[in-house]
């Protein structure tokens, strides 16, 4: 974790969740600005170390291996399963953290290969949220099926992560910014900037945007994805046919209350490919799109 002064305040760093982390604390005490970095550096990572599918034992790694059995789970455990739940349902079964299996189909990690559709029809059996029980306080999934929370996962992160703070320092302003997924739960006068990457130009900004309140998420492929014959394969993945999503846009941002919404909001128009822009005019909320 690393604490530097700034002329409004302090930004705080670190990483978890396999991104970078930011704090922007409109504070002058460096001491509060360090408890406020330690509050989001442990919830970060608790969120992390509770729900990433990557961290054996935890309970998604028990979900994923329970093999048919049914699994008991905690009521922050269900809130999230509940909320995949509706965004499967929302989104006509588009938007599906129980497509693990064709995600561990498509490498995007150098390897170049576009899955056999055999394979592919093979990982489509053990996909649907639709076969997932849900109860109060257990879940049943087949056997052979799995899920991850990275469509949700980090958005809920900084949601919580900001709501925390507001609790705690209800008159300080703070910009959560957790891999480009924000949140600002307390008004701040003169607003905090925030770039919108230029998926052309990585890692330069292609607008500015002044966020006073509220939340913002950015979904898209322009660091993940593989390229055979001149075809472009995102890395976001359609669950009902089991190949990256058509015409999807580089990227799309969407401005929401808080992040979840934005994040969902945006995953789900990029699953909609072509129709992106038209989905998100229907919402009603602001958005930028790159294509």
């Amino acid at each position: 974790m690393s604490l530097q002064p700034r002329p409004w305040g302090f930004l705080g760093s670190f990483n978890a969740m396999a991104s970078p982390c930011e704090l922007l604390m409109a504070v002058n005490d460096e001491h509060i600005a360090r408890q406020m970095l330690n509050l989001a550096y442990d919830e970060a990572k608790r969120i992390e170390h509770k729900f990433s599918r990557f961290i054996e034992g935890n309970m998604v790694w028990q979900l994923n291996h329970a093999q048919g059995e049914t699994t008991p789970i905690d009521a922050e455990t269900l809130h999230l399963l509940t909320f995949a739940q509706q965004c499967f349902q929302l989104s006509e079964a588009a938007f599906d953290i129980s497509a693990c299996p064709l995600m561990a189909l498509w490498r995007f990690d150098g390897s170049h290969r576009v899955p056999s559709q055999t394979d592919i029809d093979d990982a489509l059996h053990h996909v649907g949220f639709a076969h997932i029980e849900l109860t109060d306080t257990t879940v049943f999934m087949p056997a052979g099926m799995s899920v991850d929370f990275g469509g949700i996962g980090k958005e809920y992160a900084v949601d919580r992560t900001a709501q925390l703070l507001a609790q705690r320092w209800p008159k300080t302003s703070v910009l959560v910014n957790f891999g480009g997924d924000i949140a600002c739960p307390i008004s701040k006068d003169d607003g905090w900037q925030v770039g919108i990457e230029n998926p052309q130009k990585l890692d330069n900004a292609a607008a500015l945007l002044t966020i006073r309140q509220g939340a913002l998420a950015t979904s898209g492929h322009t660091r993940r994805y593989i390229e055979i014959a001149g075809k472009r394969y995102g890395h976001i993945i359609n669950p009902n046919n089991g190949y990256p999503v058509e015409q999807a846009p580089l990227s799309v941002t969407v401005l929401a209350p808080n992040c979840v919404m934005a994040g969902m909001l945006a995953t789900m128009s990029m699953l909609k490919g072509p129709d992106a822009e038209a989905f998100l005019q229907q919402q009603g909320v602001d958005f930028k799109v790159f294509r």
